[in-house]
């Protein structure tokens, strides 16, 4: 059976990690991924003509999945953290960028999640299920998320933190800054109050901002309640969209902090590979916290399985046999899909070694030649103002 052969290669790649005490929950979990990717859908009982078992009746399979969904043995940040720590060992460059964003489930839950961004995609690190009925959560919740993140990343390497709104908390900032020695780049509010030594407070909203143009804001303190002090902020009006961004910084602010703060969309991109674009997360019947837990677990080791898979295809030279286009077109996740489909219908293997690198991407992806004139015309007129207390 196909399937069986690429059981042993998942087997002796994801064994590389320690975490796992018992076995059984590993090879369970090996067949919940296999039955993910090639159903390219969440639904237990459509995973089972992919297992190879001495099980007869689809419900047999069935069980099987929801009793490990729903065993509280299974810890799921512990089992995760060993797994992307392991890959993240050799990232090999000074700085890293991760991303902290919000998913809400059918109205019902709130899926947190930081995430590392990675060549044009994002790579789960940390995330949470939450029964909440909106996706503004305080900082106290993800508070400790930061913290294990923060564990889980290489040590020595300069940490950058990107975020919505819906993060833009001083407490979270104060914690990034003061406590974990993160650099971040967060939008704001435009009815937000920043206070500008010796000239007060004002409104972000009362700049002025024409088409095309930015100011940059030096050495502000920003909200009126639990106010924080030495901050930098980069406001513009994009001539394409018309939409005004303001990102709040801990470093000084020049045009390159619109570019910094853009990457935090790659987020978004993860979140459209576990919906739509793939796992159809939101077609699951599963209605439980715990149980909706592990499911995001078996999706992390899906998601980072398929990205890793896809970095060594383009490495190796091989990114043709799997993308049609003339230079990259589809993503490391996808080019990782299809690499694991010749695994099981090529004949091909699975690369062994669960790691992914920091370095440049070898092979960016091309945009198309309209997204690239549009960049192209983007320019701006700055006005700067430095405030010294």
């Amino acid at each position: 059976m196909r399937t069986s052969r690429l059981h042993d290669q998942l087997q002796t790649l994801l064994r590389q990690s320690s975490a796992w005490a018992d076995q059984r929950h590993l090879q369970t979990l090996i067949w919940m991924v296999i039955g993910l990717i090639c159903s390219e859908c969440i639904n237990l009982s459509k995973w089972r003509v992919y297992v190879n078992s001495r099980a007869r009746f689809a419900q047999s399979y069935q069980r099987r999945f929801s009793r490990w969904l729903h065993n509280p043995r299974i810890n799921v940040q512990r089992l995760y953290s060993s797994l992307i720590a392991q890959a993240l060992r050799r990232w090999g460059e000074a700085s890293i960028t991760v991303i902290e964003d919000t998913s809400m489930l059918w109205d019902e839950y709130c899926l947190v999640r930081v995430s590392v961004q990675y060549r044009g995609r994002a790579v789960p690190l940390v995330f949470r299920v939450l029964r909440h009925n909106s996706s503004s959560i305080k900082f106290e919740v993800y508070q400790s998320m930061l913290k294990r993140a923060a564990r889980l990343l290489p040590a020595g390497t300069s940490v950058c933190f990107l975020a919505d709104r819906g993060f833009a908390d001083t407490d979270l900032m104060r914690y990034l800054r003061d406590e974990l020695g993160w650099h971040f780049r967060i939008r704001v509010k435009s009815n937000s109050w920043i206070h500008r030594p010796s000239k007060g407070w004002i409104q972000l909203n009362q700049y002025p901002l024409g088409l095309g143009e930015a100011i940059l804001l030096q050495g502000v303190g920003l909200t009126k309640t639990q106010r924080l002090d030495g901050l930098h902020l980069a406001l513009a009006r994009d001539v394409q969209s018309q939409q005004v961004w303001m990102v709040v910084s801990d470093q000084p602010t020049t045009l390159q902090t619109f570019r910094q703060y853009g990457e935090r969309f790659q987020i978004e991109e993860e979140l459209l590979d576990e919906k739509s674009n793939g796992f159809q997360l939101e077609r699951s019947e599963i209605r439980s916290v715990p149980a909706l837990s592990r499911l995001c677990l078996v999706m992390a080791v899906a998601t980072l399985l398929l990205t890793v898979q896809g970095q060594q295809v383009v490495t190796t030279g091989k990114r043709r046999w799997v993308d049609p286009h003339w230079q990259r077109g589809n993503s490391y996740f996808r080019i990782g899909w299809n690499w694991l489909k010749g695994v099981l219908y090529q004949g091909w293997n699975l690369f062994v070694t669960l790691s992914l690198s920091g370095k440049a991407d070898p092979e960016p992806s091309s945009a198309s030649k309209k997204q690239e004139k549009k960049r192209l015309k983007r320019e701006f007129t700055v006005k700067t103002y430095c405030f010294v207390p």
